[in-house]
């Protein structure tokens, strides 16, 4: 009796455990979501405990085919949005998937998923037109503004030796220059202002710049391997303009230097006035502003005139006499240091109207500092000239670093010109030398 109970209670057990398993079974179907799959045998449906799913695939001739399946609670990442449900951004795959938590509600989707399509704009030909003008436009008035700007510094950053930008007017215009000039001033008040109140060593560079952007080029008067000698006008004075192209930009920078040497000034110096330059953007002329002397060259004036005998000395004479001052030393708080022209000839000697001379072109100068004893010599291309050189300097033995040797060679060259002005000396009707016709050495 005590066995059959015992195997009577565990029988009971077991049938409640499989009640218990069925009630489980029953209420998880019934919790379940029902989707219909293509790929499934079973009736065209399956069982999940997630989403179903459909993706609708669009193809060029509108033709549709569709996809449907079952998507489990674990595929569904992240759980929000998931991936398998997200329309994909390229919309030219031609695939729209879908996602929906109903009974069989992928069995028929909604096909208002699917955008419309945009038909491509064809352009006119105006439309056309001013879209490509239009950015071309924009990048012309950039270039042209990154153009101005580099222009304006360009003009604000040049300098040196009284190197600055200007304009050179077509007609003279007195009010550009009254605030630094007064009305009425002539170039011989500035000058003699110049000389006996200032240093002597040239007008002051705001001022040089005024005259020479006032200044109007009447004609070219000469032309040589520097660049171009003009006469011009300033407030109805003849100056001269002596243009420097761009690479003889050394020798511009030098002579203007030695011009604005402390007491270089002399009547038998051709007489400075200014030193500017000229950049319209594309090329760069360097003008060195001086008196200007209508006889020109000795050169010239001695194939045009014969001369006396007074006239021979009285040019011989002012020539010896400017090339004195440059040699010599001033020893003082505004002294002069000793200066070497290094290229003298008949054609860097100017005739005044008085029958004098002035010696000009003083690019290849050098200046000697007595209390270093050194040689002030400027890096630059040009040399002189070869008939004027003394032997020294044509075999190359001449001593650099003695200035008296500079010196001597000056004196060599002074005298080749004394030849050249004898040669052309009459007496009485007839010459002082066997050679009437002028020729250089």
């Amino acid at each position: 009796d005590g066995c059959q109970s015992a195997l009577l209670a565990t029988m009971d057990a077991i049938a409640c455990l499989l009640l218990v398993l069925l009630f489980w079974t029953r209420l998880h179907d019934i919790d379940a979501l029902q989707c219909y799959c293509d790929r499934c045998s079973a009736n065209s449906s399956c069982t999940t405990d997630g989403v179903c799913f459909v993706a609708i695939k669009k193809s060029g001739s509108q033709q549709i085919s569709e996809q449907r399946q079952c998507i489990h609670d674990s595929e569904l990442i992240p759980r929000d949005r998931p991936f398998v449900c997200a329309p994909n951004s390229r919309t030219d795959t031609g695939i729209f998937p879908m996602c929906c938590s109903s009974d069989y509600c992928n069995k028929d989707p909604d096909f208002t998923v699917f955008p419309e399509e945009e038909k491509p704009h064809s352009l006119g030909p105006v439309a056309l037109a001013a879209v490509i003008a239009c950015p071309v436009c924009v990048m012309c008035l950039l270039l042209i503004l990154a153009f101005y700007i580099c222009h304006n510094q360009r003009g604000l950053g040049a300098g040196g030796a009284g190197a600055l930008h200007h304009r050179v007017p077509n007609e003279e215009d007195p009010s550009m220059d009254h605030p630094f000039i007064t009305v009425g001033t002539t170039l011989k008040d500035l000058i003699y202002d110049m000389t006996t109140s200032g240093s002597g060593s040239g007008l002051p560079l705001l001022v040089q710049r005024t005259i020479a952007r006032t200044i109007i080029l009447q004609e070219s008067i000469g032309k040589g391997r520097f660049g171009e000698v003009w006469r011009g006008k300033w407030r109805g004075e003849e100056v001269a303009v002596k243009i420097f192209s761009s690479r003889e930009e050394r020798s511009w920078f030098r002579e203007a230097e030695i011009y604005q040497t402390v007491m270089l000034r002399h009547e038998n110096i051709l007489g400075f006035i200014a030193a500017d330059n000229k950049d319209n953007g594309t090329w760069t002329q360097l003008w060195l502003v001086s008196d200007y002397h209508e006889h020109g060259s000795l050169f010239d004036y001695l194939n045009r005139y014969t001369v006396t005998v007074e006239g021979m000395i009285k040019l011989s004479l002012s020539t010896a006499s400017g090339l004195a001052h440059l040699h010599m030393e001033i020893v003082g708080t505004q002294g002069k240091p000793a200066i070497a022209h290094r290229d003298l000839k008949s054609k860097n000697i100017l005739v005044k109207k008085n029958g004098t001379c002035c010696i000009a072109d003083l690019g290849l100068a050098v200046r000697h500092d007595s209390a270093t004893d050194t040689i002030d010599i400027a890096p630059n291309h040009r040399v002189g000239t070869k008939r004027y050189m003394a032997p020294e300097v044509l075999d190359d033995s001449i001593n650099m670093k003695h200035f008296e040797s500079f010196k001597r060679a000056d004196i060599y060259a002074m005298g080749l010109v004394f030849w050249e002005i004898a040669s052309r000396c009459s007496v009485g009707g007839g010459n002082c030398t066997k050679n009437f016709n002028y020729s250089g050495p």
